[in-house]
C-alpha cells in the first residue's frame, strides 16, 4: 500500500517515514504544498498524510485541490492546529481523519489501518479471502490456518490486492504500490513475487486474467 507524507518539518517527515516504513507501506515524502498537489493529482496513492501548515500551497487548499478534481483517496489530516473550527474546515474540505500532534505514531499507525479498510468497506482488521488471512495489526499471513512467512514484498502485493478483491490489478499498476520510487527492477518483477506467493499459500487465490493482469476474487464471486 502506497502512502504520501506532506510534511514540511523534516525530522517528523523521517520520523513517519521510518514508522510507516515499518508497517510494510511504500512512502513517498512531499515537503510542500505545490509537490504534494502535483503528485497526489497525477500518482495513485492508496492513503496521504497532509500537514496544513506547508509552504507554497497550505494543507487546506492542496485538500480542496484534489477533491475538485476527483481525487479520492483517503487523507489523514496532520497538525499543530487544535481548534474546535480547524478540524470542522478540515473535514469540510474533504479529510477523512484528523491528528493533531504531538501524537503516538501508535495512534497513527492505528488511524491509518482503519482509514485503509474503511476506504473499500472493509471493517475489520483481518483481511481474509477463503483460507488466506492477514492480520493487519500484527502483519501476519495464514493458510489454512498454518502461519506463512512472506518477505515484506510478498506481505505488500498480497495485502494490496486483499483490500481491492475483484479488481484486475496489471503488473505496472501493482509495481506502482509495492516498490520503492528509486527501487530498480525488471520488467517481470511481479510476476516473480506472485509466482513465489503462490508457491507458499496451499491454495490457489491470485489468479491472473490473460493480457490485463492479476487479481484475488471477492467473495461469493464466481
Amino acid at each position: 500500500m502506497r502512502v504520501l507524507i506532506v510534511e514540511d518539518e523534516m525530522r517528523l517527515a523521517e520520523d513517519l517515514r521510518r514508522t510507516l516504513t515499518a508497517q510494510n507501506y511504500v512512502v513517498t515524502h512531499a515537503k510542500d504544498g505545490e509537490d504534494a498537489w502535483f503528485r497526489g493529482d497525477t500518482e495513485d496513492f492508496d492513503l496521504v498524510i497532509l500537514d496544513l501548515g506547508l509552504p507554497r500551497m497550505d494543507g487546506f487548499s492542496v485538500l480542496k485541490r484534489w477533491r475538485e478534481a476527483g481525487r479520492g483517496m483517503p487523507v489523514l489530516i496532520l497538525t499543530a492546529r487544535d481548534s474546535w473550527r480547524d478540524k470542522v474546515d478540515g473535514i469540510d474540505s474533504g479529510a477523512d481523519d484528523y491528528l493533531t500532534k504531538p501524537f503516538r505514531m501508535e495512534e497513527l499507525n492505528a488511524r491509518v489501518r482503519a482509514l485503509l479498510r474503511r476506504a473499500v468497506g472493509q471493517s475489520s482488521p483481518i483481511l481474509s479471502n477463503g483460507a488466506v488471512e492477514i492480520d493487519t495489526r500484527l502483519r501476519t499471513v495464514t493458510c489454512e490456518g498454518v502461519p506463512v512467512q512472506v518477505t515484506p514484498l510478498e506481505y505488500r502485493l498480497l495485502t494490496f490486492l486483499l483490500h481491492h478483491p475483484g479488481r484486475v490489478f496489471s503488473p505496472a499498476e501493482i509495481s506502482a504500490h509495492i516498490y520503492e520510487e528509486d527501487i530498480d527492477r525488471d520488467s517481470n518483477a511481479v510476476e516473480v513475487v506472485i509466482a513465489r506467493l503462490r508457491r507458499k499459500l496451499s491454495v490457489p487465490v491470485i489468479e491472473n486474467r490473460r493480457g490485463q493482469g492479476y487479481f484475488i476474487r471477492a467473495r461469493g464471486e464466481a
